[in-house]
């Protein structure tokens, strides 16, 4: 397999895409090994800058962690234009996230590449990946497992 770049995003890029890059790197090493797995591009970005620089929530990094997937050296950062040339893929957690990452561009192929993250397992639904930000410990749980299987089914998909 050719090495790829994937971007994930959600609003702060604290809760939901943090998660997205430490399950799909962590499937990466699984299914391809460590080598492999170095050959990808992988990171995340919020559609704010509400957070800019500030680590995932310690809900998001505990419930990773319970997974053995570390996410406390990432740090939020704004999407931008740029993005666009610099990953094939970008993956977003809602139709919120579509519409204003697409809103950055009217250009048909970097349009192209954005997606929603669950478009994977669930196809043409626009099934978001629910924001646990305001909830407890079970939203927190429920999005990784949720995150987990769409890596899981990008990477079947993109094999």
């Amino acid at each position: 397999m050719s090495p790829r770049s994937v971007l994930f995003v959600c609003l702060g890029n604290i809760c939901r895409s943090p998660v997205a890059e430490g399950v799909f790197k962590a499937a990466l090493v699984q299914r391809f090994g460590a080598s492999e797995a170095a050959r990808w591009k992988v990171d995340s970005a919020g559609t704010s800058g509400y957070h800019t620089g500030e680590e995932p929530d310690p809900r998001s990094q505990a419930s990773a962690r319970l997974h053995g997937v570390d996410i406390s050296m990432q740090r939020s950062r704004p999407f931008s234009a740029a993005d666009f040339e610099d990953f094939d893929h970008i993956l977003v957690m809602d139709s919120s996230n579509h519409v204003n990452v697409l809103a950055l561009t009217e250009d048909p192929a970097a349009r192209a590449k954005v997606a929603l993250m669950l478009d994977a397992s669930f196809p043409e639904q626009n099934k978001p990946v629910p924001d646990p930000y305001y909830g407890g410990e079970h939203g927190f749980e429920q999005v990784y497992q949720l995150l987990a299987q769409a890596s899981e089914d990008w990477l079947d998909r993109w094999a």
